[in-house]
């Protein structure tokens, strides 16, 4: 366990890259009945890049028209502020100087630890760039050396426990491929819904809003939690502060279809083991 947590930046791309490679198996199969492995791998992990970069370029879009309203969107948080602050302080009893001057030491706070916070910011980019770039080089040389790594796999074991090391390792190739799948499906369904839900109420950036829930949904609990939340501010910000109501209640809807409906037609089915496991 020592080994694996101080190791975790080295293994933990790599077994992205694994998972990822078991996926793209089967396609690079299919190229190889009829082009050479390795033109037939480039063009699995071309693709498989190309739909990673169109689904961030499609986010990064759609964000930046999301930043062009930010203006107008901070200037009406502020005023949602300052409303609340002046009903906290009736409510309450506290002058508002108080709850002015306790936001003003909390903001200094916050920016005299903002050069640490904006080093691990960095050095963790730089991670996440060396990540991006040594993903797609993995899952090429997972490819390219399955024979190899099988082979290997198979002689740690004595010749009468092959039969049952191959059953394993096609289950488990099968299993993760489903799984993967189903996911996928998941967060189709799920970004839809959201979107339809948002588009309904007349929310602003409801496709980007609305395929950033179902990544999010993808995290099990938190993720669920922070889809609804993100939206429902921007309710705040840009309606009247009913619609965050509606909001709440039409991710509460969603949610329920997809734990009851999506989740175990799609995603259990895939990979048909117990729900608690």
């Amino acid at each position: 366990f020592y080994v694996l947590y101080i190791g975790q930046e080295i293994i933990v791309p790599i077994l992205f890259a694994l998972i990822i490679a078991i996926l793209l198996n089967p396609l690079v199969n299919l190229l190889n009945r009829k082009i050479n492995r390795i033109v037939s791998i480039t063009i699995a992990v071309t693709l498989a890049t190309i739909l990673t970069f169109g689904l961030l370029f499609f986010i990064g879009s759609q964000a930046t028209m999301f930043s062009d309203s930010w203006p107008q969107l901070k200037i009406k948080f502020s005023e949602i502020i300052a409303q609340s602050i002046q009903w906290f302080a009736s409510t309450f009893n506290i002058s508002t100087y108080q709850i002015d001057t306790w936001i003003a030491t909390t903001k200094a706070e916050g920016l005299s630890n903002s050069t640490s916070v904006i080093g691990q910011t960095l050095s963790t980019l730089g991670g996440i760039f060396v990540v991006i770039f040594l993903i797609p080089v993995y899952i090429f040389l997972f490819l390219l050396y399955k024979p190899l790594l099988l082979n290997f796999i198979a002689k740690l074991f004595s010749p009468g426990k092959h039969e049952a090391v191959v059953d394993v390792l096609t289950e488990t190739k099968l299993l993760i491929q489903h799984y993967l799948v189903g996911l996928m499906l998941e967060f189709l369904m799920v970004s839809a819904l959201n979107t339809i839900v948002l588009l309904l109420l007349g929310i602003e950036y409801a496709l980007l809003i609305g395929v950033v829930g179902g990544l999010l949904n993808i995290i099990p609990y938190i993720g669920g939690v922070v889809a609804i939340a993100i939206p429902m501010l921007l309710a705040i910000a840009t309606k009247e502060p009913i619609y965050a109501i509606y909001v709440l209640g039409g991710y509460t809807l969603v949610q329920l279809i997809d734990n009851n409906i999506i989740n175990p037609m799609v995603v259990a089915a895939k990979v048909q083991i117990n729900a608690l496991v």
